[in-house]
């Protein structure tokens, strides 16, 4: 198959290089704390064959990638959560069993893997924390020089497994949106693939893979999809792979996807609400993952689940909490409190939601990764 960018905003379509990351138009119009303008998506091109497997959906040939397994991670059946909840087909993607224990993995393995490809050997990301020790795990199995820019409160176990992956670690003061801005101004600066979510459109492309292996694993789409969401990118992710998959004619519909948030974190599902993105909210949030003053990747989020009528929904920090120890004790699934989100998103609509139906909840972190926030 090939692939090209494509632009969310205008349709413009361009080749895909290395130093091109946001629509030159579109970017233009970039305001201040608002979302990232001209973020730019990848689509195929080819038929795909009936023998198809996740890389026939990935930019870069399976020979560039590096010899560490990241994805085809388990799909749970959890029988004692089913019975408690009477949803018989709920289920867990258990993306803990990422090699950093975040589905973050799937977004670096792509970058890692076109870094390579293009001959890049320096990489820098901003991050809370996950996408900052994926892409330094990641990047130490590829040979790459990884730089990390995280908030000085980035959490301590996610801060350690940067310094031993080997990566170069910049603590920011102040919030991800710092982070972000000195990330942008070192790669100006000193040059280096910046990994930065939204940003880089691979960013959203390798974590489509979800939701390829969701198919694989159910041999269908299911009818719902719970997915933490902060800056907007795993949830475009998600939709992205079921996307493929309908214009490939493997599936008919696209689930019905809900974006879980904090009140603490509430802007994308603010912007649902009203249709716009107005003054943004400082976040305040035990769920670090996706605490996210401005959704970076907002303007597609919105406009796909205003397209594919999916929903947003917020969930108070005390809800994630709980949500997090009812599925540890329950499944022995131990979440970060992001991750669990997805599961205190189902637990707040699951009046709405049909008993047969065939729902996914996103678990996209260990609960490892920050034991200040379970100790609670």
């Amino acid at each position: 198959m090939k692939f090209h960018y494509i632009c969310t905003e205008c349709g413009h379509e361009f080749a895909i290089t290395p130093d091109l990351m946001l629509c030159p138009e579109c970017a233009k119009m970039q305001e201040s704390d608002k979302p990232i303008r001209g973020i730019l998506i990848i689509e195929t091109e080819g038929e795909l064959p009936a023998d198809w497997d996740i890389f026939d959906l990935l930019p870069v040939e399976r020979e560039y990638f590096p010899d560490i397994p990241v994805g085809n991670t388990p799909l749970w059946a959890p029988r004692r959560l089913r019975e408690e909840l009477g949803y018989p087909n709920l289920y867990l993607k258990d993306d803990t069993r990422e090699p950093t224990f975040s589905f973050k993995d799937r977004a670096s393995f792509l970058v890692a893997a076109f870094a390579v490809k293009s001959g890049i050997r320096n990489v820098v990301v901003a991050s809370t924390g996950n996408a900052a020790s994926s892409m330094a795990g990641i990047g130490a199995a590829a040979g790459l020089d990884v730089r990390v820019f995280v908030p000085e409160k980035a959490p301590k176990a996610k801060l350690a497994q940067c310094l031993q992956y080997g990566a170069e670690v910049v603590r920011v003061e102040g919030d991800y949106n710092r982070a972000f801005e000195l990330s942008l101004e070192y790669t100006t600066k000193h040059g280096g693939f910046n990994r930065n979510t939204a940003y880089n459109p691979l960013t959203i492309e390798g974590k489509k893979t979800a939701a390829l292996e969701i198919f694989k694993q159910l041999g269908k789409a299911p009818d719902y999809v719970l997915v933490p969401t902060g800056d907007g990118v795993i949830l475009a992710g998600i939709y992205r792979g079921f996307l493929d998959l309908k214009k490939n004619g493997v599936i008919e519909n696209i689930p019905k996807i809900v974006a879980v948030q904090s009140t603490g974190s509430p802007n994308l599902c603010r912007a649902v609400e009203s249709g716009v993105f107005g003054d943004y909210e400082p976040s305040e949030t035990v769920a670090d993952s996706i605490s996210v003053d401005v959704p970076k990747c907002g303007y597609y989020a919105l406009k796909l689940l205003t397209e594919y009528k999916g929903r947003c929904v917020t969930v108070t920090d005390d809800a994630i909490l709980s949500a997090q120890k009812e599925l540890s004790s329950t499944t022995g699934l131990f979440a970060e409190p992001a991750a669990a989100a997805s599961f205190a998103g189902f637990l707040k609509i699951a009046a709405d939601v049909p008993r047969d139906a065939s729902v996914v909840l996103l678990v996209t972190g260990s609960g490892l990764k920050d034991i200040e926030a379970a100790m609670r």
